[in-house]
């Protein structure tokens, strides 16, 4: 029986309210949250702090679920969390996956770059949001 995917994403925030992005060295080399496919036996929740940890190097605590998102074409669920830093160490790139890494101010933020990525950072952002469930469609890039 196979399973089905599951991914999660981290939205941590700095000092300076500027978001933490990696950018990738596949696909469409685009600037997106650290996260990615949960293991085996994996939660969600440690999938965002493993995922972090290696893109990043950073240890994160999960503060809370801002959304869930599925994805019909891929039948996947991503969900995404608030996550502060556990210490105080600037990010450092993995260089298996991501070439760099760095934190941008929100209305700044890089280019190539996906409509679902700006979506979980606004919604990880508005407090007051009650819909916390989403469905994804075939995502828009800016490049």
């Amino acid at each position: 029986m196979s399973r089905k995917p599951v991914g999660a994403a981290a939205v941590i925030m700095d000092s300076e309210g500027r978001v933490l992005l990696v950018k990738h060295n596949y696909g469409k080399y685009n600037w997106e949250l650290p996260g990615g496919l949960s293991e085996q036996n994996e939660s969600a929740e440690n999938t965002a702090k493993r995922e972090v940890l290696e893109e990043t190097g950073l240890e994160v605590s999960v503060e809370r679920l801002t959304g869930v998102y599925y994805e019909a074409v891929h039948d996947m669920h991503h969900f995404v969390f608030t996550c502060k830093l556990d210490g105080n160490q600037p990010p450092q790139p993995d260089e298996k996956e991501v070439t760099d890494c760095k934190y941008w101010a929100i209305d700044h933020l890089p280019k190539p770059i996906s409509d679902f990525t700006i979506a979980r950072i606004q919604d990880a952002l508005n407090m007051d949001g009650n819909r916390l469930f989403h469905l994804i469609g075939t995502r828009q890039w800016f490049e």
